[in-house]
This record gives C-alpha cells, structure tokens and sequence, in this order.
C-alpha cells in the first residue's frame, strides 16, 4: 500500500509518500513541505498547495492520500487556514479518484507513538525509527506528514473490515 500523508497548513503544509503492509518494515518514498509565502494573497495560496500536492501525486502515485483531520482550536484564523489546506489536499485526491482517509492528531499519535497525548518530539523520533532514517525529518510538518502515512497504513485494513461487518448488518436488517 503506498500512501500520501498530508498535514494540512497555509504556510507549510508537511508531505510524505510511504509505503508498505501492517506487519512488515515500512519504506519512505519522499518527504518534504510545500511553502507558502505569509503575504501572498490567499488564493494564490491555496494554488500554490494545490500545485504542489499535484506535483507529489504525479511523482508518487499513492493509492490513498491520508490528511489530518480538522480540529478545534482556539485560534479560528489558524483553524481556517488548516481546513482550506486541508480541503485542497482532498480535492486533488478525489479529482483523481484516490480515496482519502481523515485521522485526527490523537489518532496519529497513537498509533505511531502508543499514546495520543505524544508531544512533536515523540512523533518525529518515532517516525525516525519506523522508517529506519539517519535522523527525524524538518520540520515537524514532514514527519508529522509521514506519521499521518503510516497510521493509515497501519489501521486502514481494521477499519475496512469494521465497515465491511457493519454493511453487511445494515444489509441483513433490510432483508429480514
């Protein structure tokens, strides 16, 4: 399975290409962060992170493109400028017909750390370890970008056979 993993943001928005089954060493294919300047107009933006996850598409080819889901903070400017990444990201996989999966921060965290409360320094050291590099990729934006790859790499399978029980139930019910 080779899978997109974005972390959405206006300024930098991480990505991270990274490939492999549960239960298996995982293998990074690319990393890196797609900038924007502060003082550009807000479209141009977003165009500019829109050709940039075009770019990462072409040159990797994933199956699925994970994106940290949206949450909540108190800071609504930031709040907003992550969602509109986060809508663009989405956007160019679906223009592709590529599914994408939504996994929230403590989700990520868990699942590449064993605690959703890990603080960056966590994240990166683990994702250093996981994908066996030399030291954790910069920023945080990147490696947070590959945790987001490797924890969709990792509970993808249990969640589409979660859905998979759950249709057929829904299914069973309709016919009985």
């Amino acid at each position: 399975m080779r899978v997109l993993g974005v972390d959405p943001g206006l300024t930098r928005c991480g990505v991270g290409v990274v490939e492999g089954v549960p239960g298996r060493p995982l293998t990074m294919l690319g990393v890196g962060v797609v900038r924007t300047p502060v003082d550009a107009d807000l479209g141009h933006r977003l165009v500019a992170i829109e050709q940039g996850i075009e770019r990462w598409l072409d040159e990797h080819r994933p199956e699925f493109v994970a994106v940290e889901r949206v949450f909540s903070q108190h800071n609504v400017r930031t709040v907003m400028g992550t969602a509109q990444a986060s809508a663009v990201a989405m956007l160019c996989a679906a223009r592709r017909g590529i599914p994408v999966a939504l996994h929230t921060p403590s989700e990520v965290k868990a699942a590449v750390t064993g605690t959703g409360r890990a603080d960056k320094a966590q994240v990166g050291a683990m994702v250093t370890r996981l994908l066996r590099l030399d030291a954790p990729p910069k920023p945080a934006d990147a490696a947070d970008a590959l945790a987001l790859a490797i924890c969709h790499i990792w509970r993808a399978p249990a969640q589409n056979r979660l859905q998979q029980a759950v249709a057929l139930h829904a299914s069973k019910g309709r016919t009985a």
